[in-house]
């Protein structure tokens, strides 16, 4: 699907489903509402499904790999090509997402959408838009075509979902310099001082001034519209970001519930639901990130976490963490004894 069919393809969740769901929780043999924030995501389960027995047992994780020319700046300690290896690495399996998604039986498949160094590793799906953003600091990060071609990689991994039967995903990023990029987003987006959402990422925390100050001069150099979501993406986001952002999109059109990571993850959401709200209603959160904008990016979504753990390694990490308590919220749901029959 085309970026203009797939927005317009979007359409909100199944209230009724949600409602068949909670009257279920209601007739279990426990109190009512004591499960909390996990009965309600196995309502929303069930409204992005359109059924009152949903099911998640067909996970994928998606990881998009690119690099940021925000690098450039200092803002980080890690050569970009840690971006290559790492993409490599969870190729092999050897990642931290690797060994948190073999516990929950998914699969994972990382994706080049804008790597900059080279590397040989076929397992890696090769669909880069360019080998890198441009600096933040200087220009804009990629034109809107580009920005808009990343986010068409998003949908076609979706599609790819849809095609392989996957009824639960989870987004995940990995790309060296992007927690000033999506602070960058989300200093925009909230209309928040970069001060306020700058994150530490791998530097350290002495750093997270300088980033701030970067992040100042990339709004002040190309003035990205709040309220133009492709604008701030292209100008002070990344291809990361972007196609994340297309995927969020690409699953809601599809129907298929996608679980949330950190701050990265979060701010891509924002865009997603921003440029369609019916979106929402097929994301789900996991963890609260530990980085400043963390909180920020979950409330503008209208979420509260289910994990607080202090978590902010990104690659879609938390949220499969997120796989593991609904699919025991899910077990609670179906395997629970009904009250009447105690």
């Amino acid at each position: 699907m085309t970026w203009e069919d797939t927005l317009g393809r979007i359409a909100p969740a199944d209230p009724a489903a949600y409602l068949a769901a909670k009257a279920r929780w209601d007739s279990l043999a426990k109190l009512t509402g004591s499960l909390g924030a996990l009965e309600t995501a196995v309502c929303r389960l069930a409204a992005a499904q359109g059924t009152s027995d949903p099911l998640i047992d067909r996970r994928r994780v998606v990881v998009f790999c690119a690099d940021n020319g925000v690098t450039d700046e200092g803002v980080t300690p890690s050569d970009r090509s840690v971006t290559a290896a790492q993409a490599v690495n969870f190729a092999r399996g050897g990642g931290v997402i690797n060994a948190f998604s073999r516990r929950v039986g998914a699969q994972v498949t990382p994706v080049d959408v804008g790597i900059a160094t080279p590397y040989d590793e076929p397992c890696v799906r090769r669909l880069a838009v360019r080998k890198g953003t441009g600096s933040i600091a200087r220009g804009p990060a990629m034109t809107r075509c580009e920005c808009l071609r990343a986010a068409e990689t998003g949908i076609l991994l979706a599609e790819e979902c849809a095609a392989g039967g996957v009824n639960l995903a989870v987004g995940g990023e990995m790309g060296i310099g992007n927690t000033t990029t999506s602070s960058a987003v989300a200093a925009v987006l909230l209309r928040r001082p970069p001060e306020e959402v700058a994150a530490r990422g791998a530097g350290s925390a002495g750093r997270v001034a300088h980033k701030a100050a970067v992040i100042h001069r990339a709004i002040r150099r190309s003035r990205p519209d709040p309220d133009d979501p492709v604008d701030v993406l292209a100008k002070v986001g990344g291809l990361d970001m972007a196609a994340l952002c297309g995927f969020y999109l690409g699953c809601a059109a599809r129907r298929i519930p996608v679980v949330l990571d950190g701050i990265i993850s979060c701010a891509a959401a924002l865009c997603a639901v921003r440029l369609v709200p019916a979106s929402r209603d097929y994301l789900f959160p996991s963890h609260c990130s530990a980085e400043p904008a963390g909180v920020l990016l979950l409330d503008a979504l209208g979420f509260a976490p289910l994990i607080t753990a202090g978590l902010c390694l990104g690659e879609g990490t938390g949220g499969a963490l997120g796989v593991l308590l609904l699919d025991a919220a899910l077990h609670a749901y179906r395997e629970t004894v009904l009250l009447r029959d105690i």
